[in-house]
This record gives structure tokens, C-alpha cells and sequence, in this order.
């Protein structure tokens, strides 16, 4: 049976002013009207709305969410497994955190004095201006390089935190692709190495086909990129690099 409007905002734990706007936007949309003209939805009209609030609770846009969800190869299955993976790469993170923060509520109440490892290792070893200055220098005149630093410029600690989420969830995506023997030619890596790749444009610069080839390479070719992927698993930085090569091989 089709559900009203007041129904469904009620399930979702939304207010029927939001699900008017999804409607608007062409995320969520009715599959009928009452005769009083209050907007139905269907079976269909529930799970998309499903997938577009897990989308939410992830922190991304409703215009991002519409440009995924209207991209031609966009399918459910997908896009659910892609929603658990940054979901576990947040839980991960969460309970690092939680952790550390114990562990600092513990040195406060037995008035021990923790080292800065302690202090700050939890937050990764990641530094957006760590290679800065040899990027500048390599890359410095390029168009990519000059959106990159418009970008992450005026990214607050939460967008770093999303993104180092995002991120997470596609590097598992490899290694469970991995661990589980497919070939990095196999379609299924491919639509992996699409997301990498879009991840890159969403937060950084335009990066296309022969960018993105250009990099897999050096996730190889330069030790650090290589020790700093291979740090969430033995093996990763060669096989992320063989499925991007495979992605663009004519």
C-alpha cells in the first residue's frame, strides 16, 4: 500500500516540508496523489529515499547526492555498499577516537603527562601541507594544482574529517577486492577505481582519465604514497595502482 506523505516523513523521522523539497530537486519523488491531491509513495519511492538519507548522514549535499543518483551507471546495490563502506571507516574512526579520548581522561585523573604521540597520534599522520612546498614545485603552474589550493584552503577540520571518511571506505572497497582475489582488471575493481577517481574531483581538482593513470602510477613509483596506502594494508598501493592502470589500458 502506498504511503501518504505525513506517513512517510513520520517513518523517515523527517518533516513533510523536506520530502517536498526532495520532490522538487527530482531526488525523492511521489508516485501519485490522493485525490485531495497529497502525494503518494511507493515501494520505489521508499527505497530511494532509504538511500538518499544514508547519503545525508554521511555529510553529502542534496546536490551531490542528485548528481550520483542521476549518474547512468548509479545502481542500489552499489551505492548501499559504498554507504556501508565510508559507514565502517567512520565507525573506525569513532571508536579511535573514543579511545584516545579515554586514555587522555585516564592521564588527567592519575595526573600522568602524555607524550605527543599520545596527544596527537590518533588524529593520523596526515598533513594537508606536509608536501607543499614539492608540490608547488612540481605542479605549481598546472590548473589542477591551483584549484587544489583554492579547495582545501577553505576546508574546516570537519571537511578534512569527511574526506579522510571518504576516503577510508574506498581504500577498503580495494581490500576486500584484495583479500578476496579479484583481478584488478575485473569490472568490479573498475567501479571502484571511478569512485577513487571521483573522490579526487569532489574534493580536490578536476582529475581526469590520464591524471588519474598518472597517479596510480606514482602510488607505486614513490615510496611515500606507497608506505602511507599500504599503512591500511600489506599490498594495497601496487593493487590500487594495477586497477587504475587496468581502468585506462586501451
Amino acid at each position: 500500500m502506498d504511503l501518504t506523505v505525513g506517513q512517510i516523513a513520520r517513518l523517515a523521522g523527517v518533516s513533510v516540508r523536506t520530502l517536498h523539497h526532495y520532490d522538487e530537486l527530482g531526488l525523492v519523488q511521489p508516485a501519485g496523489r490522493t485525490p485531495a491531491g497529497y502525494r503518494l509513495y511507493d515501494r520505489g519511492g521508499v527505497r530511494r529515499l532509504q538511500e538518499v538519507l544514508f547519503f545525508r548522514e554521511l555529510g553529502f549535499g542534496l546536490d551531490e547526492i542528485r548528481e550520483l543518483m542521476e549518474e547512468p551507471e548509479y545502481q542500489r546495490r552499489t551505492a548501499l555498499q559504498r554507504q556501508r563502506s565510508l559507514l565502517e571507516a567512520q565507525a573506525h574512526r569513532t571508536a579511535a577516537m573514543i579511545e584516545a579520548i579515554e586514555r587522555a581522561l585516564d592521564a588527567e585523573e592519575e595526573g600522568e603527562e602524555m607524550t605527543d604521540e599520545e596527544l596527537l597520534g590518533v588524529f593520523g599522520d596526515f598533513d594537508p601541507a606536509a608536501y607543499e612546498q614539492e608540490a608547488q614545485e612540481r605542479w605549481g603552474d598546472t590548473a589542477q594544482y591551483r584549484q587544489s589550493a583554492t579547495r582545501t584552503a577553505a576546508y574546516s577540520a570537519d571537511d578534512w574529517e569527511t574526506i579522510s571518511a571518504e576516503v577510508g571506505g574506498i581504500y577498503q572497497e580495494f581490500v576486500q577486492l584484495l583479500e578476496a582475489g579479484v583481478d584488478p582488471s575485473d569490472e568490479t575493481a573498475a567501479a571502484a577505481v571511478d569512485r577513487h577517481r571521483e573522490h579526487i574531483s569532489r574534493w580536490y581538482y578536476e582529475c581526469t582519465p590520464e591524471i588519474h593513470a598518472g597517479l596510480g602510477h606514482m602510488y607505486v613509483a614513490d615510496e611515500r604514497f606507497t608506505r602511507t596506502i599500504d599503512a591500511t594494508a600489506d599490498g594495497l598501493a601496487a593493487y590500487l595502482s594495477a586497477a587504475i592502470a587496468a581502468r585506462y589500458r586501451s
